[in-house]
């Protein structure tokens, strides 16, 4: 995306849009520089893997149960959930109206604390 293009704002409306028409159900949203910022709308299953960088979930809508690093909790809308570039992660047993904000930054393998 060019710097003319660049983004300040993106809706509920519109990611949940873009996922659903994506074969894999996530869009990406906007991308600049280190930080790329996705909509993510799984159904039935989460086929996801470890990712390379950081990550941040900023539930939008739905809940179910989180698992991270062998840990499950429970998830709902407004919820912020953080995962480490490298982490095995998942959503399971969502609500079928289930749709996150996905957000990677820093550099590939993550960042050190």
């Amino acid at each position: 995306m060019s710097t003319a293009e660049l983004r300040a704002r993106a809706s509920l409306r519109e990611g949940l849009e873009l996922a659903v028409a994506a074969p894999r159900r996530f869009a990406e949203i906007f991308h600049h520089g280190e930080l790329v910022v996705e909509f993510y709308a799984p159904q039935g299953k989460d086929p996801q893997t470890p990712h390379t960088r950081d990550e941040l979930y900023l539930i939008a809508r739905g809940s179910g149960v989180f698992r991270r690093n062998g840990r499950r909790e429970a998830f709902a809308a407004g919820d912020f959930l953080f995962v480490p570039a490298g982490m095995e992660h998942g959503f399971e047993d969502f609500t079928d109206d289930f749709a996150t904000w996905v957000i990677f930054y820093g550099p590939e393998g993550g960042t050190r604390a």
